[in-house]
């Protein structure tokens, strides 16, 4: 726990680990917080925002949607707007997803909190794909409840919902109604403060958890967040190079964990992921949602190299070529090798 207090960089509040997923934090961060008929507000923006907006639905929340067209990030704009028309304060939380897994996008969620200006709603930020891989400062951001999972940047089989939680948070729970019970922070609490658990831990997960956490530690956690944008940036040349272009719509919102490439018109995102997967035991992402189809996903983050990025590259240009695409075999390798290698030259041999 207190490893999980330093990679978010929190300066209060309470660590939480559930046996879980990431969708158990987003469930667990609203049920012990809000009450039946609240008003949440939150952008519509990817597959995952999405997902949690359709999670408050089911529990009787009110949910206002700002809808954004997909490869863009959270609105800030607009969301401003939205609580500044809000005087009666009905808004209770704003929910954010920080690195939108399905488009590769990552929105600005200090930007988010500026834009909530004075306004107590409580700050919610999915956090999954982006804690342990890229910069995250819960305190400096004022987040007030931080979502992560096991299974992206901690580097663990999926099995764990991780969530950092402020005091603002924690008081909010004695106000709360929405039924809990396995995903109740007050158990939590009450029986990790005594050394105990509310029921079965996933005591291999967590022992690993604490294992991640020293790697990240011993490698430095700027050095992990500048890897991840050196292997992020590497692909997005060979994406260039291929002619192709990632589907978050300007630099300042890509992420340094997954790339979503817009493929050519007539071709079929999917098509190259289940080639890889079927012909190279490669695993790409496909679209989803209203990018289905439209892009596949290459993710680049976690216990990962140059060398290996280039190794999925290249799949990636021979699946293109079996489907007929139009690639020249190497070109994004190579747009990737000249990236990492720096701009060096080829070290010639002494005479």
């Amino acid at each position: 726990m207190a490893g999980v207090r330093r990679v978010l960089r929190m300066a209060e509040g309470e660590v939480i680990i559930l046996p879980s997923t990431g969708t158990g934090g987003w469930e667990a961060a609203i049920t012990n917080t809000l009450s039946p008929g609240d008003t949440v507000l939150a952008a519509r923006f990817g597959m995952f925002s999405h997902r949690w907006i359709d999670m408050c639905q089911r529990h009787g929340l009110t949910v206002q949607v700002i809808e954004t067209p997909w490869g863009q990030g959270a609105p800030l704009a607009a969301i401003a707007a939205a609580l500044r028309a809000d005087t009666g304060h009905r808004i209770k939380a704003v929910l954010a997803t920080h690195n939108e897994t399905a488009t590769g996008v990552r929105s600005d969620i200090a930007g988010l909190r500026a834009a909530m200006a004075d306004h107590p709603a409580l700050l919610l930020v999915d956090g999954v794909s982006s804690i342990g891989s890229m910069p995250f400062d819960m305190a400096g951001w004022g987040v007030d409840i931080a979502v992560a999972g096991s299974q992206k940047g901690f580097m663990l089989p999926a099995g764990l919902a991780i969530l950092g939680v402020s005091p603002k948070a924690i008081a909010a729970m004695d106000r709360a109604t929405l039924p809990r019970c396995f995903f109740d922070f007050r158990d939590m609490l009450r029986t990790c403060a005594a050394g105990s658990y509310p029921y079965t831990p996933a005591v291999g997960l967590i022992a690993g958890l604490a294992r991640s956490i020293e790697m990240l530690e011993d490698e430095g956690l700027d050095a992990v967040y500048a890897r991840h944008a050196r292997l992020a940036e590497g692909v997005r040349r060979a994406v260039a190079a291929w002619g192709m272009t990632p589907c978050a719509v300007s630099p300042d919102l890509y992420s340094d964990t997954v790339t979503a490439v817009v493929v050519p018109a007539g071709c079929n995102g999917t098509d190259l992921v289940q080639l890889a997967a079927s012909r190279y035991g490669v695993a790409f992402g496909v679209g989803l949602g209203e990018v289905a189809g439209k892009v596949f996903r290459i993710g680049h983050l976690g216990m990962l190299t140059d060398v290996m990025v280039l190794s999925g590259l290249a799949c990636a240009e021979m699946c293109m070529a079996d489907l007929g695409w139009q690639v020249r075999l190497g070109s994004g390798v190579a747009a990737a090798q000249a990236f990492y290698r720096g701009g060096t030259h080829a070290v010639q041999a002494a005479a």
